[in-house]
């Protein structure tokens, strides 16, 4: 995928990566120390899904390689209010205490809530699952493929960060597909393992058997 790095004229100096008629910009910078450790955030914007993805960055990343990385969709049931349905709280919580103890690393933390669906379509497939519906199964009586996910923004918010290759933490061959798609060295992908519940046993049982999930 060819890209071209240039400084937009006329908003102060931002950065913007332009992919044919995707173009990302890197918004904003400021510290976020934490819980974990100190960490950077980075806002950025785009003209496809005009949404505000950001950047958690672990020390300095820019020209690095093999960086340690997390490519996160959004989940607030998860992520926020600690949902017991899903693993994804458990998952960016272990993703940034990893990340935390390394000299350099990232999460992308991307607005794709519900593997592209969206909050309320996922409440939605929610309701489904209680009825006795999988994850998969509640998609598709929505009307919506399994996943819905895209990662060219999220390559171009690598290029835009500087970073030359990355150890992805996933247990999903898609995301790796996707990413390889979009240009990004994956240097290796590293399991992100947490411990099942009885509230999410069938969840990653389905994300193993009908999503190809490395579980």
């Amino acid at each position: 995928m060819q890209s071209n790095l240039k400084v937009a004229p006329d908003d102060g100096g931002d950065e913007v990566e332009e992919t044919s008629n995707l173009t990302v910009e890197l918004f904003a910078t400021a510290e976020l120390p934490s819980q974990y450790g100190q960490f950077q955030i980075v806002a950025f914007t785009n003209n496809r899904d005009q949404k505000e993805h950001v950047a958690i960055i672990h020390g300095d990343v820019k020209g690095k390689s093999s960086v340690l990385t997390r490519i996160h969709s959004e989940c607030l049931t998860g992520d926020v209010f600690g949902s017991l349905k899903c693993d994804c709280g458990a998952q960016l919580d272990l993703a940034l205490q990893q990340i935390a103890e390394t000299e350099a690393g990232i999460v992308l933390y991307m607005r794709q809530e519900g593997r592209g669906i969206g909050l309320a379509n996922k409440v939605k497939a929610y309701s489904l699952q209680d009825g006795g519906l999988d994850t998969v199964e509640a998609n598709q009586h929505l009307g919506f493929d399994n996943d819905l996910r895209n990662y060219d923004i999220s390559a171009e918010m690598l290029r835009l960060l500087g970073i030359e290759s990355i150890v992805l933490m996933t247990n999903n061959p898609a995301k790796v597909d996707g990413l390889t798609s979009a240009g990004v060295i994956i240097e290796e992908r590293r399991p992100i393992k947490t411990t099942p519940t009885p509230h999410n046993f069938k969840y990653l049982e389905t994300k193993r058997h009908k999503s190809g999930h490395l579980l």
